[in-house]
């Protein structure tokens, strides 16, 4: 069965390293909820916690659909196989972003 990607990442997503560059626009977004609280300061900066709460945005398991989301949103789904996240990020020579080298998560 062919597999279709659907991005739930707030920005399109370039994957490099398959026959060819691979874009896929944004549609969606799942998030992790997160609440940050200072513990403290460092010199003067203030340090914050942060704890993670529920994931938002986030459809069902469905066959033949496999999710981007981010490393967040995939870490807090432990249970999840249909979720990826963006692998290495790849830069030009400019050192400027173009895309990621595949993708992180189970197969």
């Amino acid at each position: 069965m062919k597999m279709k990607i659907k991005n739930l990442t707030p920005h399109s997503v370039t994957i490099l390293g398959g026959d060819s560059p691979l874009a896929i626009p944004s549609e969606g977004i799942a998030r992790v909820g997160q609440t940050r609280e200072q513990v403290g300061t460092i010199a003067g900066v203030p340090v914050y916690r942060s704890t993670y709460g529920a994931v938002t945005g986030l459809p069902e398991q469905r066959d033949g659909i496999a999710l981007l989301v981010s490393a967040l949103v995939r870490m807090a789904c432990p249970g999840r196989a249909d979720l990826y996240s963006p692998g290495e990020l790849a830069r030009d020579a400019a050192g400027q972003p173009v895309g990621c080298r595949g993708l992180e998560g189970a197969v």
